[in-house]
Parts: structure tokens; C-alpha cells; sequence
């Protein structure tokens, strides 16, 4: 195996910078279940300013940021609308439905834009025999869907087909800022239809750890309420505020670092004859590539000793992610490296 694996599983993978670090050490902190701690009230204000909306609330992850996100939007037995692919149906273990009773519908992907006459078709009626529908969660960008990033036109129209039937609308931003750098608005654009969004400061921003929930100032504390619910309150937390805060100033600004060095990988692969992969549909910094004719049985492995690491997807899909501890000269060997391997 080469000395030094190129990771292009996920863009969680990153370290700290000194800069964070730095952050980190100095920050002045307090108990944040008591709502005290002054960094975190930085981050959460910064957030809110950022994203348009009149208030934030830091927690640990993506995940738990659509959980509370969800659990203040429904109650049990209501019913949420979400994509086919979506991040909340796919990885979140149905984090809704054991933890508050909330029944999913899909409805169809299409390359990770949700189409609004099906989201109107899937919307329940005031029947005895259903889940009153309360939410669609839309998603941007769009993990499974290779990163793409559906347009504030887009979203908004799937938006006025559930605010028409009184319905709210959550944004899954995780990867916001990528969305926001790749269609060049600002993230607050793309979430002006929302009435809740979070964003993630581990994946491309280049924290540690940590997310935000942002939306009015009522919703916002009800999120508080079920984030110590679900064991997400926290004590000093602004020594991670202090690195999230970092991440959301600078982390945006080189995001089209790993946007051009996701297409020219993707053009690598596809130029070696070997993968089937469209650099023209790499919006972002997500790729994904599928090898022609080959044996997947024991690939993945072979890949990793031949000093690559990406995620296997299913279907016969793999996904690599770029991020800020990978150069384009890293993505141009690994294209190589997964290509040297027999198919």
C-alpha cells in the first residue's frame, strides 16, 4: 500500500487549522444549557445574520439538526414529505419515526431536484385514514444526488406548493455554502423560502465538529427544548463554537478550490476509458463514478490498498468527495491510482 492513503470519502475528514486552533484555546465560554455561553451566542447570532433568519442554535451534527428540526415542525402521528434519496430517509437510522412518531412519504429525486407537482400530488387530504402532512424537507446540495445544487427558483417552487396548503418547509443545507458558491448567491437566498434550514460546519467548512439550526425565533426555541431532549445540550461548547466560527468566515471563500478539483478528477476518470462518469454534471464538490464491466466483489478493498479511499454508494455507484486536505494534484493521482487497478 502506498505510504499515504488519498481519502476522498467525505469532506468530514478535515483537521483543524492552527487558526481554529488558536480559536479554540483562547475562546471565553460558559454553560450553554443555561444559554451562557458567550462564543456559542456569537456563532448563533452570526448564523442568523448569515442565513437570513431571526435566530440559530448550534448542535452537534447534521443529523440532530434535522431531527430537532422535524420534531418541532410535527408532532406524532403527522406526516413529513422527503426525496427518494434524501439524507434524512437514507442515513438518519429514521431517527423521525423512532423518536417522534413522524411518518415519511417520498416522493421521486430527480438528480436530487424534487419535482413540485408530485410534492403536490403526495400532499394528504383531510382524511380520516391518513397522516395530516405537515413538512416537506427539501435538501441542498444533494448528497445522493452527486452534489447537485437546486436553485432558489427551484426550491421556491416546491416551497409555495406547501406554504399554498399551510404546510412548512425545512432545507436540509448541510452543504449550503457549496450550493451558494457554485450558483453564486448568497446561502441566504437559498434558503429565503425556508422556514427552517440548518448548515454543517464539519462538512467543507472545515470544523471539527458542529452544526446550526436557524429559523424564527419561536421555532428556534422549541429546537432547544428537544436538543436537550435528545442529549444534544451542551456545557462550555464555545470552545467548538470558537472553530465553527472560523469555519463559517472563512471556510466559504475556497470552496471553489474543491468544485474545480472534483471536475478535473471526474475528468480524469472519465478520460481513462475505464469509469462511467460525467464531469458535466459535477456542480460541486461530489462525484460519482461507476467502473465499466467490472467485478465489484473486492474492489472497494483494492482501491484502498492501491491507496484511494471513497465510499461505495450501492448500486454499483461509488462517491468521492473533494475537501481542503486534498490538492489537485492528490485528486489527478488518485484518478490514476483507481485506474491502475485491474477491472
Amino acid at each position: 500500500m502506498p505510504e499515504r492513503v488519498i481519502d476522498l470519502r467525505s469532506d468530514t475528514l478535515t483537521k483543524p487549522s492552527q487558526k481554529m486552533r488558536s480559536a479554540m484555546a483562547a475562546a471565553d465560554v460558559g454553560d450553554d444549557v443555561y444559554d451562557e455561553d458567550p462564543t456559542v451566542h456569537r456563532l448563533e447570532s452570526e448564523c442568523a445574520r448569515t442565513l437570513g433568519t431571526e435566530a440559530a442554535l448550534f448542535v452537534t451534527s447534521g443529523t440532530q439538526a434535522n431531527l430537532v428540526s422535524v420534531l418541532s415542525h410535527c408532532g406524532r402521528g403527522d406526516e413529513i414529505i422527503v426525496g427518494d434519496e434524501a439524507h434524512i430517509f437514507y442515513y438518519e437510522l429514521g431517527g423521525v419515526s423512532a423518536l417522534g412518531g413522524v411518518h415519511v412519504r417520498e416522493v421521486p429525486n430527480h438528480d436530487g431536484i424534487l419535482d413540485p407537482g408530485e410534492v403536490e400530488r403526495a400532499i394528504r387530504g383531510r382524511d380520516v385514514h391518513s397522516p395530516p402532512t405537515r413538512l416537506v424537507c427539501y435538501e441542498n446540495t444533494h448528497n445522493r444526488g452527486g452534489g447537485r445544487a437546486p436553485s432558489a427558483a427551484q426550491f421556491k417552487a416546491v416551497a409555495d406548493v406547501a406554504h399554498a396548503r399551510d404546510i412548512k418547509v425545512h432545507l436540509d443545507g448541510a452543504r449550503l455554502f457549496n450550493a451558494a458558491v457554485a450558483l453564486n448567491v448568497s446561502a441566504a437566498a437559498l434558503c429565503a423560502d425556508a422556514d427552517s434550514v440548518n448548515i454543517c460546519f464539519s462538512k467543507g467548512l472545515g470544523a471539527p465538529i458542529g452544526s446550526a439550526v436557524a429559523g424564527s425565533r419561536d421555532f428556534i426555541a422549541q429546537c432547544r427544548r428537544y436538543r436537550k431532549m435528545v442529549g444534544g445540550g451542551m456545557r462550555q461548547v464555545g470552545v467548538l463554537a470558537a472553530a465553527a466560527l472560523v469555519a463559517l468566515e472563512d471556510g466559504p471563500k475556497r470552496l471553489h478550490e474543491d468544485h474545480a478539483n472534483a471536475r478535473s478528477f471526474a475528468e480524469s476518470l472519465a478520460s481513462s476509458g475505464k469509469f462511467d462518469c460525467d464531469p458535466a454534471s459535477v456542480q460541486t464538490n461530489i462525484v460519482l463514478f461507476a467502473p465499466r464491466g467490472a467485478s465489484l466483489p473486492g474492489l472497494h478493498a483494492a482501491w484502498r490498498a492501491a491507496g484511494v479511499a471513497v465510499n461505495d454508494v450501492g448500486g454499483g455507484r461509488f462517491r468521492a468527495v473533494t475537501h481542503l486536505d486534498v490538492s489537485r494534484a492528490d485528486v489527478l493521482e488518485a484518478a490514476d491510482r483507481l485506474a491502475s487497478v485491474s477491472l
